[in-house]
């Protein structure tokens, strides 16, 4: 197995040799945008969910500038960010402006940390993400406050005064936000309405991403209206409304009242069918647009008018959600290019 591997690495190699040669002369030398890097990712087998992943997240500028600058933060102990910012500086600084890079230290640490994607098995590229923007916000608020402790106890050795403790109220609320907050999350309004004595209340919960369902012959708009959707509350779902004291019927809607400064978003393609006792892909045609605004916003929303544009896109390929492949494309400077592991092609 491991002999199959080396000489199947090899042979990718050389074949994006080729595919590099071809692209360079696609997008042509005075085309080809100053001080970026179109690199393809060596699969190390079934890695393609983390792969695409990683492509969408490198075109994703506000991230990997981040992720870019942390690496030359003194050097901390190896974690999944110091091993995504040698991968991502790697690329960044790679005299040859395309070819294939081999993440293996990245797969690695990935493998270590969580059991569930120590296999080659295919996993899924949207709990992947899920798994490590919260991996690395976690480190990030790690390291805040050993920041802060050590902050704590240098003002306590040099007789300054004021508290040394850990803080609170908006202080500790401000230490919680790392730059994967600043950049991904967002805050959803839970509104309920009386249809009794038509008191509203609401609860917030933030998000990094939005899943939505899909139906057949749909579009990315349709998906968010479905997901704002007002739906009534009765019979036994009845909701209990503290100024009536009492169960009564309501209506429920979910809308955006802080607007990410990225938006990630999930379509629901797997879905788990009763009849069959498992997941099934639902393989209906979504329509996205090039640029997308949020209609779905609370009354209080801040900056409601936010235009998105499409930067990247990661396409499931197969028929279930334990086969097939991920491949992404993505927008740069005016490029579109589809990254399918070692291969990188232009024009996608």
């Amino acid at each position: 197995m491991e002999i199959l591997m080396t000489v199947r690495k090899i042979a990718s190699i050389c074949t994006m040799g080729a595919n590099a040669s071809a692209l360079e002369k696609e997008i042509g030398p005075e085309q080809f945008p100053v001080n970026e890097h179109y690199f393809g990712l060596v699969n190390f087998g079934n890695t393609c969910y983390c792969n695409s992943v990683l492509q969408a997240l490198y075109f994703c500028r506000p991230f990997r500038e981040k992720v870019l600058a942390y690496k030359v933060q003194p050097r901390r102990k190896e974690s999944l960010l110091t091993c995504l910012s040698d991968l991502f500086n790697s690329i960044a600084t790679q005299k040859k402006k395309v070819g294939v890079i081999p993440p293996k230290k990245f797969i690695s640490r990935l493998r270590k940390e969580n059991e569930l994607f120590d296999n080659y098995m295919q996993q899924d590229a949207h709990e992947f993400l899920n798994y490590l923007l919260n991996t690395i916000a976690d480190l990030l608020q790690e390291e805040k406050g050993q920041e802060r402790q050590q902050n704590g106890k240098l003002v306590q050795n040099g007789g300054g005064g004021g508290s040394s403790g850990t803080g609170g109220g908006e202080e500790g609320e401000k230490i919680q936000q790392t730059w994967v907050h600043e950049i991904f999350q967002g805050t959803l309004t839970n509104e309920t309405r009386c249809l009794n004595c038509e008191a509203v209340s609401s609860k917030d919960e933030d998000f990094l991403d939005l899943s939505v369902d899909v139906e057949q012959n749909t579009s990315i708009t349709h998906c968010l209206r479905g997901f704002s959707n007002t739906e009534t509350l009765c019979s036994e779902y009845k909701y209990y409304c503290e100024q009536c004291r009492s169960k009564q019927e309501a209506q429920k809607r979910m809308r955006v009242k802080k607007l990410p400064m990225i938006l990630a978003l999930h379509l629901k393609r797997f879905k788990y069918m009763d009849q069959l006792h498992r997941y099934t892909k639902l393989s209906y045609r979504v329509v996205f647009p090039l640029e997308l605004r949020l209609f779905n916003t609370s009354g209080d929303a801040t900056n409601p008018d936010r235009m998105y544009d499409l930067v990247a896109v990661v396409v499931h390929c197969g028929s279930g959600p334990n086969r097939g492949h991920y491949i992404t494309i993505v927008k740069s400077h005016g490029f579109w290019l589809l990254f399918d592991d070692d291969i990188v092609e232009a024009g996608a």
